[in-house]
């Protein structure tokens, strides 16, 4: 890994301080100190502790609920451009309202471009992500977006469990793009989880396209927020004569009785990564991944004016990012 430029310094929001410690160990370079008052009323007010004049920001920061994590962010952006800083790179490894790319039914809001909207105007220069709900978010930017895939560390991992009979599942019909991409890299064929929605969150009916009996199934997705979609999957699949079940999620949002319905599901395992902080874990069966290495690569690259298309490659014998 190329060492940084003096002229770059990387900072972190609350949220995602773990992640920022972990990515300027990977750099070898100091954490930059930001300060967070805050009033009795709630309202809090970032403040950089180091000058950043003339150089290039990485502000790491989730923005994952409660949206203070966002405004952090924005805040922090805004105290660096006045700062006079060079320029601003909003790392962003959970771009949260990403399930808001469009209307979906009337009088709806599309969050995630009003996001790209604030993000801008509060003086982000590049965005820095991963697998994003739906990757044509990207264009609601006018900026730069470096959007990272997980492939390059659940490929390795997905490998590195040596499972005889495997065969790739996508959990929904969004989903199966994604896992078609890691089907051909591994030389395995996939089933899809057909699934009907009555509302947000809830999985009304499920059905299995595709043979699953006497195979050893991975499921793939980008976000486990409640695991009724993954619970429901596991068990169906279990039913219809698979020798095992497992599941990689890149985002773990896990919410409400997430940990529950994991731990007493059919799914073997869910590797996770951290792109969220994966907080009073219940359960045995989640395994955390961590993406420090490939965002400090992704840094490294952009702070020296490399290329990181490698990194949107699905090439573990080159390109493992994987770090248990």
């Amino acid at each position: 890994m190329t060492a940084l430029k003096n002229q770059v310094k990387i900072f972190s929001g609350e949220a995602s301080n773990y992640l920022g410690e972990e990515i300027t160990q990977e750099l070898n370079s100091p954490l930059g100190s930001v300060n967070i008052a805050r009033y009795s009323d709630g309202e809090f007010q970032p403040s950089i502790n180091e000058s950043v004049r003339g150089f290039t920001i990485f502000i790491v920061q989730s923005t994952f609920p409660s949206q203070d994590n966002l405004m952090e962010l924005l805040l922090i952006i805004d105290a660096a451009k006045r700062a006079s800083a060079y320029k601003v790179v909003a790392v962003m490894p959970y771009f949260g309202l990403a399930r808001q790319d469009r209307k979906d039914k009337p009088r709806v809001p599309i969050g995630s471009k009003m996001v790209a909207n604030i993000l801008t105007a509060a003086g982000a220069d590049r965005i820095m992500t991963m697998d994003l709900h739906a990757p044509q978010i990207q264009g609601f930017f006018d900026i730069p977006v470096d959007h990272l895939d997980s492939s390059v560390i659940f490929v390795p991992y997905i490998k590195s469990l040596g499972l005889k009979n495997l065969k790739l599942a996508a959990p929904d019909i969004g989903a199966s793009k994604r896992v078609r991409e890691f089907a051909k890299f591994l030389n395995v064929e996939m089933v899809i989880c057909d699934k009907e929605r009555k509302r947000a969150n809830e999985v009304a009916s499920m059905t299995i396209i595709g043979d699953v009996k006497g195979y050893d199934i991975v499921l793939v997705d980008d976000i486990c927020d409640t695991a009724n979609t993954l619970v429901k999957a596991a068990a169906l699949i279990k039913e219809k004569g698979a020798n095992s079940v497992r599941a990689v999620c890149t985002h773990p949002v896990l919410s409400g009785q997430a940990y529950t319905k994991i731990h007493h599901s059919e799914l073997d395992e869910l590797a996770v990564c951290n792109t969220i902080p994966v907080k009073n874990n219940q359960t045995p069966k989640v395994k955390v991944l961590s993406v420090a290495t490939l965002f400090a690569d992704a840094i490294s690259n952009v702070a020296n004016n490399g290329s990181i298309s490698s990194l949107f490659k699905i090439d573990p014998a080159t390109q493992s990012h994987l770090k248990l």
